[in-house]
């Protein structure tokens, strides 16, 4: 395939990626759009390998086959429970790659005739290695908590904030001298000292936020996927790359700003890292008051007497897999005349949009499905709240305490409804380690038990 065949391609891949991302934005286009995705990565693919500078196709080939093997077993045995797990894990291979690209880079590359290229070149490599590493520990970080291996608490190192940038400092200096000097064993030095400074820094990065903010740290690490995409293409001098790269990169990080807003965060905070730490955390066993339990019988009947519902999920609704009998509940509602909606709050899961796929997976219609800023003046005149899964969305300790390290952050007002229900397991806190007062109001009654096995109950009363 000659080179003005391989660039033609190329253009339409990008072209397909940005419909892909279109198609992605929406519930209804959502499958349209994975399968433009696909289509423009296979022609992707295929013009790299029969490309005039492939070699070693053998190798590539195998190396596909095996990624390929790997990554339908996982399709194939990760349940949407532990999607973000495995999108985090995803992110650090993408870090990995743009660090052992930016080595070979390294290694490989000839000397430019002209100094400017050759300093931009080894800026290239320089960054990609930087960015690469950043990426792959942090998101190693992000999975270990994500999948419990990691504590979800902050790491409170004394001056974090000035360790970070001093590590930012130190790195611009390196940088320097790796463009300047001529030496190879100075410049393989000062390569593996960033390489090492940039692991820390990316570790130190997530391990400083709290993990009621990992689906902002998910976000995050997206964009910094796609930017490590980026630069890796600048050393490969593929097009296709770095405008994949920055696509991922853009759209990550426009997601992580929207996702700030909607938690009351700071956009560079997030890039420092080290937010949502500040507050003082409550004790596990500390006493609100007296709250009210109440059963299966007794919620359907009160869902039968109501003429207005709401159903808020967290992630315990994901855990419990209780997505497909609440979609049963809602049809069975809706069949009542009752009015059934679903109230979602932007951080809900331990993923963007991850309250959105499990009922869309189990066939909740998209027109009912809301998000926090759409329903949240609908509490009031809303006759039952059925919480399910949810704890540090609902909290209204961030409207009223202060110093709650949840403090400012917007949250689903379902206490204003006449009555509310809470699915919970005990009455344990929530990802983010605080209690939550709601549990101890006057219209708020506690359904202990797992979700699903509580829901399937309700479903049979009604």
């Amino acid at each position: 395939m000659s080179s003005g065949m391989v660039t033609a391609a190329y253009i339409v891949a990008a072209i397909l990626f940005i419909f892909s991302l279109a198609g992605l934005s929406r519930h209804e286009s959502s499958k349209r759009g994975n399968i433009l995705g696909i289509t423009g990565m296979a022609i992707a693919l295929i013009a790299t390998i029969l490309g005039p500078d492939a070699h070693n196709i053998g190798w590539i080939i195998i190396a596909m086959v095996i990624g390929g093997v790997i990554g339908v077993r996982l399709a194939n045995k990760v349940a949407m429970t532990e999607m973000p797990e495995l999108v985090a894990i995803l992110h650090s291979f993408v870090g990995l790659a743009a660090v052992l690209v930016g080595f070979n880079s390294f290694i490989a590359h000839e000397v430019f005739s002209e100094n400017i290229m050759e300093n931009i070149h080894l800026t290239e490599i320089f960054l990609g290695i930087f960015i690469g590493a950043v990426t792959f520990t942090g998101s190693i970080v992000a999975y270990g908590k994500l999948c419990g291996k990691i504590a979800s608490k902050p790491l409170m190192l004394p001056n974090r904030h000035k360790l970070n940038l001093l590590a930012l400092l130190i790195s611009f200096i390196l940088l320097v001298i790796f463009v300047k000097t001529t030496a190879i064993g100075l410049q393989v030095f000062v390569l593996l000292m960033m390489t090492i400074i940039a692991l820390a820094f990316g570790w130190h990065l997530v391990s400083s936020i709290g993990g009621a903010d990992m689906p902002v740290v998910v976000s995050m690490l997206n964009s910094y996927s796609g930017w490590a995409a980026a630069a890796a293409g600048f050393m490969l001098s593929n097009d296709l790359l770095i405008v994949t790269g920055a696509l991922v990169g853009s759209s990550g990080a426009i997601l992580s700003y929207i996702m700030c807003k909607a938690m009351n965060r700071s956009f560079i905070s997030v890039i420092a890292g080290g937010f949502g730490t500040d507050g003082i955390l409550v004790d596990d066993e500390h006493s609100q008051g007296n709250y009210r339990e109440t059963t299966a019988d007794e919620v359907a009947e009160l869902l039968k007497n109501s003429h207005s519902v709401i159903i808020t999920p967290g992630y315990g609704m994901a855990v419990a897999q209780a997505q497909y009998p609440i979609h049963d509940i809602t049809l069975k509602l809706r069949e009542k005349g009752i009015n059934v909606r679903f109230a979602i709050h932007p951080v809900a899961g331990r993923l963007p949009g991850h309250m959105n796929v499990l009922l869309a997976e189990a066939k909740v219609p998209y027109d009912i499905v809301l998000e926090l800023d759409e329903i949240n003046d609908d509490f009031a005149s809303t006759d039952t709240v059925l919480v399910i899964g949810a704890n540090d969305t609902v909290n209204p300790a961030a409207q009223d305490d202060p110093n709650s390290p949840i403090a400012g952050m917007p949250v689903l007002e379902v206490w204003k409804a006449q009555n509310v229900i809470v699915f919970k397991r005990s009455m344990n806190t929530g990802y983010a380690g605080v209690q939550n007062p709601l549990f101890f109001k006057e219209n708020t009654q506690m359904l202990f038990g797992d979700a699903k096995v509580s829901v399937e109950a309700i479903l049979r009363a009604l």
